[in-house]
């Protein structure tokens, strides 16, 4: 996480003004869509996809999807016609193009196998499995939080692994990426190049997003309750974050 959060967490909202000329960073989970009990249990209704291509067609093309989930997942999800970077910037990919990631590290597959074992007899711990990475998730049994952080650790640590923290939740990957360098690497490419950089996010992993976004010119905007922050404004929740959206594409027609 960033070292240089705002000391004072109470932001404004954004201005609908702050979509003109954006290049147009967008979070999922939590932002876009609320975050549900389990990964697979959310969706995405086709309110929010008709909403986003206006919104991109009016960016020229610079609006992007980066998520911790993998871009496969995304796809799954809808955004196959969106640029996307997937977990936490380790994946990318043009609309509808071939995806450019990493190859699973055996060292992911033997990090689930420990997964799968520390959850088997844990009611509501559950293991995600992603492309190149895999998630172990407490918000069903909060109570094994302490525990899921320490075999995260160990894990990460014995494996040479990095661990990314999330909501109620212990991601095991490769490192060398992070939702910062995802913003860096699509400001220097078409079409998010000659756009102001905005990202909008909910959780500890957008603070890099954010920091990206303010150091090459634009700014962030966090999702839910006040905390410091690297984002310059806030928006309360994910119908917030649809409401500002309509009214900044209605604004860009």
């Amino acid at each position: 996480m960033p070292d240089s959060l705002s000391p004072t967490p109470d932001l404004p909202p954004p201005p609908f003004r702050l979509l003109s000329g954006a290049a147009l960073f967008l979070d999922f989970d939590g932002t876009l869509a609320p975050i549900a009990d389990t990964p697979d249990s959310v969706t995405v209704d086709e309110g929010l996809l008709d909403l986003l291509r206006l919104l991109r067609d009016r960016l020229n093309g610079r609006l992007a999807i980066v998520s911790g989930r993998s871009v496969a997942t995304l796809r799954e999800l809808g955004f196959d016609e969106f640029l996307l970077a997937g977990t936490h910037g380790l994946e990318f990919a043009q609309p509808g193009g071939a995806v450019d990631a990493p190859a699973r590290l055996p060292a992911i597959d033997e990090a689930e196998a420990a997964f799968n074992a520390f959850a088997a007899d844990k009611a509501g711990v559950l293991v995600e499995r992603k492309t190149i990475s895999v998630g172990l998730h407490f918000r069903g049994a909060p109570q094994w939080g302490v525990e899921a952080g320490d075999i995260a650790a160990d894990l990460a640590q014995r494996l040479g692994l990095s661990v990314q923290p999330g909501k109620m939740l212990y991601e095991l990957r490769p490192g060398g990426a992070d939702k910062g360098s995802a913003v860096q690497t699509l400001m220097q490419q078409a079409p998010m190049q000659n756009g102001i950089p905005i990202f909008i996010g909910d959780d500890v992993t957008d603070e890099e997003g954010f920091a990206a976004a303010r150091d090459l010119g634009g700014s962030g905007i966090l999702v839910g309750p006040p905390r410091s922050t690297c984002a310059s404004f806030s928006l309360e929740q994910v119908a917030a974050v649809r409401h500002y959206l309509m009214q900044g594409a209605a604004d860009l027609g």
